[in-house]
């Protein structure tokens, strides 16, 4: 029954289940095991109202979000107009001509030379594709499967804009921090210049303790102008990815955030820890397309029979309602087979691509496991260090306060030299700031772990089922 044509030979190499059974390493194995799932809004816990505000601004005017929803109207149009070519077909033709016939005797109709005659037909025709093989049913699948992977992408681009939008309001929240911390510097460094001053006039100081005073003062006053101008470009930065114009960004406040719950990641298996993950998802439905395409390439080398019939009125002669006379009825009926034969090798082509193409795949499915295996284990890590920095970053700067504040009394005494304040002001600063860091630090990686876990925007039964990103194993041989 099928010819020539043999898919023997041809057929995918990579196996999607191998994948799943990869190892998983100590920093997810040692995380909290009560957690849940990050929730589909993971960002509010970070406590900041206006924070939500901008994200849902983000998510409902963002071009990238409006670019996504149109690539999956357009998948899902795909997808049915291949849905609807296994469908039955019925469709009705009518025609009424006036037909002039030629005067050439030697080319003309004979009797009809010169004459003017009606020449209508009504009709009415029916066909439909029996797929015996399944061989439409498998595009249909491998059309829909692509579908849900433009919606598994467009959940990914809504997580990449989402953290996206959270990093530059933690950066935001940042430049607010750092300019505290050099608002006081500068006031501090002005009140040790007043103090200096007050030395001199006392007669205990000289006019190169004043000098030395006053020489910070100006960069103190440059970096702190810096600062402000990032705010500002923080702004812009935000409410450009809000979809808004960079002016909205005038209406953003001192961000309030607090993140007091430690992160941490439930205790499962690799492929459930990482299956909510749109990246993730989007793959296996790759794959899983795939796997129906090689299905309806094997398909292709059975026969092909399909079912089509008309039914219809037809007239050359006569006035213009002649055709509808019962004696002009006209009928057809039958099978339509189509047998591969001989196709200079473009069946055992299309099995071959479609199989490649499986196996690639699979292997970006492997690939995109592994990152987020990686993403998830750097940022458990990642947390867990900037917890230990904290905590010795905190002494650090109650160490330099202290320092600081025996220094400034020891000069106010006599005890100690200008450049000794200046030393321990300096350090006692820096600490500050590096406390600021930490903190915004441990607020992105917070996200980047929320992220990494896929912040619960997609759900189990949006993943296709093991059996679906597998290939039928039939392989068709032929005796000849």
């Amino acid at each position: 029954m099928t010819g020539c044509i043999s898919s023997e030979g041809l057929g995918p190499q990579a196996d999607p289940q191998a994948a799943e059974a990869m190892a998983y390493g100590n920093a997810i194995k040692t995380a909290q095991k009560d957690a849940a799932w990050p929730k589909q809004q993971w960002w509010k816990a970070l406590g900041d109202p206006q924070l939500d505000n901008w994200v849902g601004k983000a998510v409902a005017n963002s071009p990238t979000m409006a670019e996504a929803q149109a690539r999956i109207r357009n998948a899902m149009a795909v997808a049915g107009l291949t849905a609807g070519s296994s469908t039955p077909k019925l469709n009705v033709d009518a025609s009424i001509k006036r037909h002039k016939w030629a005067t050439d005797n030697f080319y003309g109709p004979g009797e009809l030379t010169g004459a003017n005659t009606w020449d209508n037909s009504l009709g009415l025709g029916f066909s439909y594709v029996l797929d015996f093989w399944g061989r439409e049913k498998n595009k249909t699948e491998a059309a829909l499967n692509r579908a849900q992977v433009t919606v598994a992408e467009s959940q990914a681009s809504q997580l990449s804009l989402e953290s996206q939008m959270v990093k530059a309001y933690i950066a935001f929240s940042y430049d607010y921090a750092e300019r505290d911390v050099k608002q006081a510097l500068l006031k501090q460094q002005q009140h040790i210049l007043a103090l200096v001053k007050q030395r001199l006039d006392g007669g205990l100081g000289t006019e190169l303790d004043v000098a030395q005073a006053q020489a910070p003062i100006p960069a103190m006053e440059q970096a702190l102008e810096d600062v402000n101008e990032r705010l500002a470009l923080s702004r812009n930065a935000i409410a450009v990815l809000a979809g808004l114009s960079p002016a909205a960004g005038a209406q953003l406040k001192r961000p309030a955030m607090n993140l007091t719950q430690a992160p941490s990641i439930p205790s499962v298996v690799p492929l459930a820890l990482v299956g909510h993950r749109p990246d993730v998802v989007a793959s296996r439905w790759l794959v899983a397309s795939y796997a129906r395409d090689i299905d309806a390439a094997k398909a292709d080398f059975y026969p092909n029979i399909n079912l089509a019939a008309s039914v219809g009125l037809s007239a050359v002669n006569g006035n213009i309602l002649n055709f509808l006379d019962k004696d002009k009825f006209t009928y057809t009926a039958g099978p339509v087979l189509s047998l591969p034969i001989l196709d200079g090798d473009t069946r055992r082509d299309t099995l071959a691509s479609y199989s490649a193409g499986y196996d690639i795949a699979v292997a970006k499915y492997r690939q995109t496991l592994l990152g987020a295996l990686k993403g998830i284990s750097d940022q458990l890590i990642r947390l867990h260090s900037l917890d230990k920095q904290q905590q010795l970053a905190a002494k650090a700067v109650a160490v330099a306060q202290q320092s600081y504040d025996l220094t400034l009394k020891s000069y106010q005494g006599g005890l100690s030299t200008y450049m000794d304040v200046l030393n321990t002001e300096q350090n006692l600063f820096t600490q500050k700031l590096v406390v600021e860091h930490l903190v915004a630090s441990r607020l992105a990686a917070h996200a980047a772990l929320q992220v990494a876990l896929g912040g619960g925007l997609d759900d189990d039964k949006d993943s296709p089922q093991a059996k679906q990103m597998k290939p039928t194993k039939v392989a068709i041989r032929h005796d000849h």
